[in-house]
């Protein structure tokens, strides 16, 4: 792991000591199966992202394949229309799991949400998924924020 990989999920798990469990809806999952998601800070839900701050974010699932690879991919739903969010790492073995990975064990991921100055204030759903070799969502999350000033 690089040492920007290694800061970035250091500095998510010292968030998650005081993280709360996050409510989401599970969009196709296919191989694997989401166990719990938590953001941090998020002391209230829907989320409060404030522009020009980073959020924590862990997904804790099972795997229910064997994948060399992962890849994240992140959007944010505004009137159905899904708009891609950049993230700091999209390999998510970098993100806290360690590839490969294998079918029937707990993986915590780990990564940053950062909330640029310029996105809008406006409510809307993160739609977060991790994808396996063969582009199987090994989960799917969505979960509705709010960006404020």
């Amino acid at each position: 792991m690089d040492a920007r990989a290694g800061i970035i999920v250091l500095f998510c798990l010292m968030g998650f000591t005081c993280a709360e469990p996050v409510k989401f809806l599970d969009c196709g999952s296919t191989t694997g199966k989401v166990v719990t998601v938590d953001i941090a800070p998020c002391p209230n839900q829907p989320c409060e992202l404030h522009k020009g701050v980073s959020y924590g974010v862990n997904v804790t699932f099972n795997s229910d394949v064997l994948s060399q690879t992962s890849t994240a991919l992140v959007h944010g739903i505004i009137a159905g229309v899904p708009i891609p969010f950049p993230i700091p790492i999209e390999d998510g073995c970098k993100s806290g799991i360690v590839c490969p990975i294998q079918k029937q064990q707990k993986y915590n991921y780990v990564n940053l949400l950062p909330v640029k100055t310029q996105y809008p204030s406006i409510k809307l759903v993160v739609e977060w998924e991790l994808r396996d070799d063969d582009k199987q969502d090994l989960f799917c999350i969505r979960f509705p924020v709010k960006i404020v000033s």
